[in-house]
């Protein structure tokens, strides 16, 4: 039944009748004893942040995938970046025996990675870099810095006299939203303009925490400023509202980018300059790690994001 009859030296024609007896006997193997004798569960399990978020929810689809290719069964589950929740699943998958854990933007990787080596179970960070695990990140300095240096040409190619965009989300306490405000700052660097501390506003990945910023932000300039970029899809849900109810002339003089990608963004009436994360690339990665299970704690792995430029440009 476990399809390793021609190992054992059984006959094609018994290994016939086997499974023709189990199928009209409806058996279906016990998978859970299968896993005690071979020390095995099948599961690999994912803790991720939210399923909502189309970053986080694309990474489940690539890790579904990787974990099927395998012959594994994909565990998903959503902890909304709480501590103690993130905690518990921990504990209820490694209960359940899970094969391997990937964790993805987790509120303290750290402390995950000491159970799971407590435990003896392969695991890899994801989106984050640990020091105590294989880390997988996508180099998010690297691409905000294409982002920006894509922003100010065509800041320059409208002739703007403002000098740099103005960076809207995040957390600056997050290992990725600091990487993204180093590239920020480099791009604006090579191109001799300087990022201000107030031309960074670090306001959280909220969509209202995202809205009221632009908000006051335009109170203060007394229209959008000429170049924008938005830390992550999320904040752009929240700053899109207002940016669509902008009077014409005022969108059109406001260069907008994006640290995320979505297709529909390229459906406004405004152009979007987009980062793209390769989650299927971040996820193959995890799993080559996983599977090579050589790799030193500490190990960092980082994968280029992708410039998508708006139609035309």
């Amino acid at each position: 039944m476990s399809g390793s009859w021609q190992a054992r030296r059984i006959s094609p024609a018994t290994a016939r009748r086997v499974a023709a007896a189990a199928a009209e006997l409806d058996y279906s193997p016990n998978l859970q004893a299968r896993g005690l004798r071979q020390a095995r569960s099948g599961l690999v399990g994912m803790l991720l942040p939210e399923h909502e978020n189309r970053y986080f929810s694309q990474l489940a689809q690539a890790f579904s995938v990787e974990s099927r290719a395998r012959g594994s069964l994909p565990a998903i589950v959503a902890t909304r970046r709480d501590p103690d929740e993130e905690a518990r699943s921990v504990e209820s998958l490694l209960a359940y025996s899970v094969d391997a854990l990937i964790v993805v933007g987790a509120s303290d990787p750290a402390a995950i990675s000491r159970r799971c080596r407590a435990a003896r179970r392969p695991h890899v960070i994801v989106d984050q870099p640990c020091d105590g695990a294989i880390s997988v990140v996508t180099d998010n300095e690297s691409g905000m810095a294409r982002l920006t240096t894509a922003l100010l040409g065509e800041l320059g190619r409208r002739g703007s006299s403002d000098g740099a965009p103005y960076l809207i989300g995040g957390d600056a306490a997050l290992p990725a939203t600091a990487a993204r405000i180093r590239g920020f700052r480099a791009a604006l660097a090579d191109a001799d303009l300087r990022a201000s501390d107030e031309r960074i506003i670090a306001c959280g990945y909220r969509p209202e925490a995202a809205r009221a910023a632009l908000i006051a932000l335009r109170e203060r300039l007394g229209r959008a400023p000429s170049g924008l970029i938005i830390n992550s899809i999320t904040a752009f849900e929240g700053a899109l509202p207002v940016l669509s109810q902008l009077p014409e002339a005022e969108i059109a003089g406001c260069a907008v980018g994006c640290f995320d990608y979505s297709p529909f963004l390229t459906c406004l009436r405004f152009p979007v300059w987009m980062i793209r994360q390769r989650t299927e690339e971040l996820m193959r990665t995890a799993f080559d790690c996983l599977d090579g299970a050589d790799a030193p704690s500490g190990t960092l792995r980082v994968v280029e994001p992708e410039l998508v430029l708006p139609k035309g440009r």
